[in-house]
């Protein structure tokens, strides 16, 4: 299996980069660490953690989702809920809040999940979004609990990875043949080389 670091990054779209850029970086303090664009076009990324980020598109004619609340139902095509950021600690939790409230933003009241506390919020595009304290002592990645009351049938094959689920690889790509096609990359390589000066 592969090994998993993290969540790269979570492509979201704004029709307005500034007003994003200063709700992720001014007010929730994720550093802006990569900017790609030309006119039209813009991709932003913002630093969660060492492993993890949050990028926008910025496109013209896109304008805010209209308000969901998080984990409410909907019907129709969706492919989207809500994200949830972890913080170290409850305290952070409570500062995000009192930042938020401070900024005149919505914010929910710290809600007990068990495992997790956590406060809900919108960004200036309608995402919603979570932050959420892990709870001490509970580390349900080392000890997954199911509670669902009628769970479904690949759920009660239990937490791992079930073997023959899915066809095997019987060809691997040979590295003669694994090709990186061109994207930004070298304009990213170019301004970190002129940087370094």
């Amino acid at each position: 299996m592969p090994t998993y670091t993290g969540i790269n990054h979570m492509a979201m779209a704004t029709g307005d980069i500034d007003a994003t850029i200063r709700f992720w970086r001014d007010l929730l303090g994720m550093r802006l660490v990569v900017g790609l664009g030309h006119p039209g076009y813009r991709h932003y990324f913002f630093e969660i953690s060492e492993h993890d980020m949050i990028a926008f598109f910025e496109w013209d004619g896109v304008v805010p989702l209209q308000e969901k609340d998080h984990g409410f139902p909907v019907k129709g095509p969706v492919a989207f809920d809500h994200v949830s950021f972890e913080v170290a600690s409850e305290a952070d939790l409570w500062e995000i809040k009192d930042r938020l409230e401070a900024a005149d933003q919505w914010c929910s009241e710290v809600v007990d999940h068990g495992f997790i506390h956590s406060i809900y919020a919108f960004d200036p595009n309608n995402i919603a979004i979570e932050f959420s304290a892990p709870v001490a002592g509970v580390d349900i990645r080392r000890t997954p609990v199911m509670t669902d009351s009628d769970p479904s049938a690949e759920a009660r094959k239990g937490p791992e990875p079930q073997p023959g689920a899915w066809p095997r690889v019987t060809r691997p790509t040979p590295e003669s043949e694994r090709e990186v096609y061109d994207g930004e990359g070298q304009v990213i390589m170019d301004a970190i080389e002129k940087q370094r000066g």
